[in-house]
């Protein structure tokens, strides 16, 4: 199911006013968007995992290193195809390391699975066709920082979001090869990284989708990113892409895929986990397990990746505005911009996706009215009809699934 959402009454502007006192005058960043959160030190006594992260990837907010997590600022997201450089990480577990594509073998089995198999990365690249897709990945959470009352986990602000090219082969050829049975609901993933207890009965995740999501042509099992093998923090040699659902879908490291007659039922796929309420609850309300559901496609949502928030321009001087927008439920119709808190909006010009759930750019040049404090707002519409809320919706206890409207600062001088 899509998760239901509704409007929390909690005034994201007068948020965005206090962090500019807080932070000063010249900074101009809004705390709504966790912009504050650039200045902290990163964590003590990290491990080495977290200096090969912040070797590699420069600018990078740390939310944590055990796990490992880490963020990218919405201004160093304006590339079109997102650099490994800069895209977030999110772990639930500890990695396994450099592992070797040549040794590496994919398990296909499970209760609805005709013949258990067993592929090496060149068996999939030699048995069935190679594919390259620009596609969306977004971690369930991104967005959480700005629910109120707070709700625990890594307080994730706009940045665990990227678009990388992956290349691979599609999910649905794999699986029909090893027959898929009339009684199949789901595939669950089995991945090599390790839980944080050390305790090798537990794992630290094991999701996955449903078996009409895992048939459709965009789920892919990639081995490359952006041209070049995937980054061991990324999910090397193998990983799953499920596009339009929460990261947590694409397991990294991949090597088991369990095709299952009922929904899987691994690691963070029952309880709380990935799981919003089945109907809208008052803000800090206790909710059970069983009225919760499991969050299948994402919302439509929008960044705006430049100007960076916190820019000073001179009055009459015009300002061009862009970023990208993406949903879980297709392609978006059009962005439109604010500059008078959601009074009136100018449309902005969209460009095409590349292909399915991935993310269009859109860009606008505008000239602000006078001198003083602005804030830019965007919000995408998908063409399912779906549109971003102005206020952070539908809280939920584990805070997923934010896709109010994103907003930056400016200050136009006398």
């Amino acid at each position: 199911m899509k998760a239901t959402k509704t409007p929390q009454t909690v005034s994201r502007r007068a948020a965005l006013r206090k962090g500019l006192a807080v932070a000063g005058r010249a900074a101009l960043l809004p705390s709504g968007l966790g912009a504050l959160l650039w200045a902290q030190p990163q964590t003590a006594g990290a491990a080495a995992p977290t200096a090969d992260l912040l070797k590699h990837k420069p600018g990078l907010r740390m939310l944590g290193d055990r796990p490992l997590n880490a963020e990218t600022p919405a201004h160093l997201l304006n590339d079109f195809v997102t650099p490994a450089s800069k895209l977030f990480v999110r772990n639930n577990g500890v990695p396994p390391g450099y592992t070797d594509p040549a040794n590496w073998m994919l398990e296909i089995t499970g209760e609805a699975c005709e013949r258990r198999q067993y592929f090496s990365i060149d068996d999939l690249k030699a048995r069935f066709e190679v594919v390259t897709r620009h596609l969306v990945l977004e971690c369930g959470g991104n967005g959480r920082s700005e629910f109120r009352p707070r709700v625990s986990g890594n307080q994730w602000t706009t940045g665990a979001v990227g678009c990388p090219r992956w290349t691979g082969v599609r999910l649905a050829d794999v699986l029909k090869a090893c027959g898929v049975t009339p009684n199949a609901v789901y595939v669950g993933y089995e991945s090599a990284d390790t839980h944080l207890s050390a305790d090798p009965k537990k794992q630290p995740i094991s999701r996955g989708v449903p078996i009409e999501k895992g048939l459709e042509d965009d789920c892919l099992l990639a081995f490359a990113m952006n041209g070049a093998p995937i980054p061991d923090v990324h999910g090397a040699p193998l990983r799953l892409i499920a596009p339009g659902y929460p990261g947590s879908a694409s397991g990294k490291w991949l090597k088991t895929l369990l095709i299952r007659d009922r929904v899987h039922d691994g690691a963070k796929m029952t309880g709380s986990s990935y799981r919003v309420p089945c109907e809208p609850v008052a803000p800090g309300s206790k909710v059970s397990d069983e009225a919760m559901c499991i969050i299948e496609a994402m919302p439509v949502k929008s960044l705006i990746t430049a100007p960076r928030s916190g820019l000073s321009l001179k009055a009459g001087e015009a300002l061009t505005v862009s970023g990208h927008a993406w949903s879980g439920a297709g392609a978006i119709a059009d962005v439109a911009l604010s500059t008078d808190f959601g009074v009136s909006w100018q449309s902005a010009r969209l460009g095409a996706a590349e292909n399915r759930f991935g993310w269009q750019r859109f860009e606008h040049t505008l000239t602000l009215p006078g001198p003083g404090y602005y804030e830019i707002w965007a919000r995408a519409r998908d063409e399912a009809g779906a549109t971003q809320p102005m206020l952070v919706p539908g809280w939920n206890p584990k805070g997923y699934l934010n896709n109010a409207a994103h907003r930056i600062a400016v200050e136009v001088l006398a």
